[in-house]
């Protein structure tokens, strides 16, 4: 039993360092994370940690949100003051049902992030929610694909949110889909600061 589990390992190592071998690359790169489930947004903070206990400059532009302060925000303004964040501040767009009150807060937010994609100081760049700004057109997609295309080329960027059309699909090295299976929301269960928010 032991002899197969080694020979079983023995077999995996030497595919992961195989693996590990032939990533001869040495750049940033673009994360999508989609998909219906939760925890997209949480994903993309846990990257901004990772990359704060390596000392490297972080900006987090958080499109849709603002209204309520979430913990992450929260977190960074009180313990993070190096991180620059910025939110659009409207809150959610289907609260405001102001179309052109989105789209211009849509503009002057990617204004923010632009800035940030062009400057090779920022190690990483999460953008969320971006994707709801290209579906809903707030955004011409052309832009922002061509503004992460040429973002610096040792600059890492996470963009988070449901759809987002292919262009940004086929633009990112990593597209990670999380699946709706089951949520607590719809059994009734109430949001929960800390966890949800």
């Amino acid at each position: 039993m032991t002899d197969k589990h080694q020979q079983k390992m023995q077999k995996l190592k030497e595919k992961v360092d195989a693996g590990i071998a032939a990533a001869d690359q040495e750049r940033g790169v673009m994360i999508l994370l989609t998909g219906d489930g939760k925890g997209k947004s949480s994903s993309a903070f846990g990257m901004v940690m990772r990359a704060l206990g390596y000392h490297y400059k972080v900006g987090v532009v958080q499109f849709i949100k603002g209204e309520q302060l979430s913990g992450e925000e929260l977190y960074l303004q009180e313990k993070c003051p190096e991180v620059d964040f910025y939110q659009m501040g409207t809150g959610f767009t289907w609260n405001t049902q102001d179309r052109r009150g989105d789209m211009e807060a849509a503009l002057r937010t990617w204004l923010v992030a632009k800035r940030m994609l062009a400057d090779e100081s920022f190690h990483l760049v999460v953008l969320d929610e971006l994707t709801y700004m290209l579906s809903f057109q707030y955004l011409d997609e052309a832009e922002v694909l061509d503004a992460l295309r040429n973002r610096p080329f040792s600059q890492s960027v996470v963009v988070t949110g449901r759809g987002g059309g292919a262009g940004l699909q086929a633009l990112a090295d990593t597209v990670s889909e999380i699946r709706d299976v089951k949520h607590a929301y719809r059994a009734g269960i109430m949001a929960r600061r800390g966890v949800d928010f």
